[in-house]
């Protein structure tokens, strides 16, 4: 995974995409036991042509480097990597808030563990509902600061009835 996340780097440094971090699953394993996952996803900002977010440059360019897309994903040194671009403020907000993390030798930001778990109760799946109680119970996260992000996107009535009480 370090020789995709070199990509990475050398894709932001261009300009080709704009500020990353890692996501879901994979980011979920900087904080709790690792579990399998498929792909490694990426929000990201990309770079707007007029109104539209466009996927389209960060494909030629990785066509460019021999990289090839399979379905949704981009196999990228042999690791299927999905790309999301930045959707809506609380995205945006945990991409800024993303904290620097070294993999290996190689630099990467991985989202704060609030944010993961705000980002799934936002986008609501069943498989997040499942995802965020293992999270609650195995991550180190700060009560405080998810309580206020889970306020200020209004998601805190969405996460009390998913009966995930903070305060356990």
């Amino acid at each position: 995974m370090e020789a995709t996340l070199q990509v990475l780097n050398e894709l932001e440094r261009k300009g080709v995409l704009g500020r990353y971090a890692i996501g879901w699953a994979v980011a979920a394993i900087f904080y709790m036991e690792p579990f399998a996952t498929f792909d490694l996803d990426i929000f990201v900002i990309l770079p707007t042509q007029g109104m539209l977010i466009t996927l389209e440059p960060l494909y030629a360019a990785l066509n460019g480097m021999g990289y090839s897309l399979d379905k949704e994903c981009v196999v990228i040194e042999g690791v299927p990597v999905q790309f999301l671009p930045a959707y809506n403020p609380l995205v945006e907000e945990a991409l800024s808030a993303a904290q620097d993390t070294k993999l290996g030798e190689t630099i990467t930001r991985v989202l704060l563990p609030e944010y993961l778990a705000a980002i799934m109760v936002q986008t609501g799946r069943s498989k997040d509902r499942q995802r965020l109680t293992a999270f609650l119970e195995q991550a180190v996260f700060d009560k405080t600061r998810l309580e206020s992000i889970l306020a200020k996107h209004q998601l805190d009535q969405r996460f009390s009835s998913w009966t995930h009480p903070l305060n356990s």
